[in-house]
């Protein structure tokens, strides 16, 4: 029989490492900024970052588990979650953690077994960050909240600033937004602040890169159970392409902005707000790093059409959280 050994220490070390750098930047994203008190090594403020820490773990921790669940149930050997703290770096944006993942150990044997184990975390982590999002949009703090992290807001005479960081919208957010937010939902430029709508946010997020359908990504795993290799190849190419396309005018304004900035006007307006230069990095990342194919399982099968319905719900998923343009000045 196959035993599935762990390494215990490493998994605690790295969770509790990610509680504490997810606490912080938690607590410094609600406007309150962590500080190192002189008796060592109690830190203050750290109490701030609960709700966001919690709400993050926990999406992170059912995504993973959710994986491992699924290969553990077709006895395929497979790593308990490392959780990947990101420590408070002033040269970073800072979410406290670079996510969680866990290793397969051995070649998943059936189509049906890749299809089950990929598309298991992308699906109970939709449901958390769906929750979480539906909580925060029901149980907003007062309008004033946003006075105790932007005091100056209380001016009527100040100035707003030109230029602000904010957050994109994906169908999903614009979806609660119209059926369940309040009327003083606050603005993209300050999302951030709001510890629920942040961390679902980000769990929305990671659900769709998690779902590109590209390589071994979970979205990978499942355009290849259900459409075999060709209908993979296509889907990952497309892909490709259509996010160089996304990329492209806003790497170009960025270009033009450092050598030529006169011309950056020539780029139309709706190409350069409905674009993000990132995406060319991700290209590279998807075809470089990760891989764009998918390598063959041992036993290819034609899955079952209660299999295909979740596939096609988690394509739905992908479209619901997938946002493109995830940050921007605003």
């Amino acid at each position: 029989m196959k035993t599935n050994p762990q390494n215990y220490p490493l998994h605690l070390s790295l969770l509790l490492l990610t509680v504490l750098t997810t606490l912080w930047a938690g607590a410094f994203w609600g406007g309150h900024p962590v500080t190192i008190s002189k008796v060592f090594p109690f830190i203050n403020n750290l109490s701030f970052g609960v709700q966001y820490s919690f709400s993050l773990l926990l999406f992170l921790s059912v995504h993973e588990f959710g994986h491992f669940i699924a290969a553990r149930r077709y006895r395929v050997m497979a790593t308990l979650p490392y959780y990947i703290p990101l420590p408070p770096l002033p040269f970073m944006f800072s979410l406290g953690t670079m996510g969680a993942v866990i290793k397969i150990r051995e070649r998943i044997p059936s189509t049906k077994a890749l299809f089950d184990i990929g598309v298991t975390g992308p699906l109970s982590g939709f449901i958390v960050c769906s929750v979480i999002l539906l909580y925060g949009f029901l149980n907003l703090p007062p309008a004033d909240f946003i006075h105790t992290i932007h005091p100056e807001f209380q001016n009527p005479l100040m100035t707003p600033p030109q230029e602000n960081f904010t957050l994109g919208k994906n169908l999903l957010w614009i979806l609660l937004e119209k059926s369940v937010a309040p009327k003083n939902l606050p603005p993209m430029t300050e999302m951030y602040h709001y510890p629920f709508l942040f961390a679902g946010w980000l769990g929305s997020l990671v659900t769709a890169l998690n779902l590109l359908p590209v390589g071994q990504l979970d979205g990978g795993h499942v355009i290849y159970a259900m459409f075999g290799k060709g209908g993979h190849a296509k889907a990952a190419r497309g892909f490709l392409i259509f996010i160089t396309i996304l990329g492209f005018p806003s790497l170009l304004e960025l270009l033009l902005s450092l050598f030529n900035p006169e011309s950056v006007a020539l780029i139309p307006d709706l190409l350069r707000r409905w674009s993000w230069s990132g995406w060319i990095l991700w290209a590279v990342i998807l075809s470089r790093v990760i891989g764009l194919n998918h390598p063959q399982v041992e036993y290819n099968e034609v899955l079952p059409f209660s299999r295909k319905v979740i596939g096609w719900v988690a394509i739905t998923i992908f479209l619901l959280t997938f946002t493109p343009v995830p940050f921007g000045i605003n």
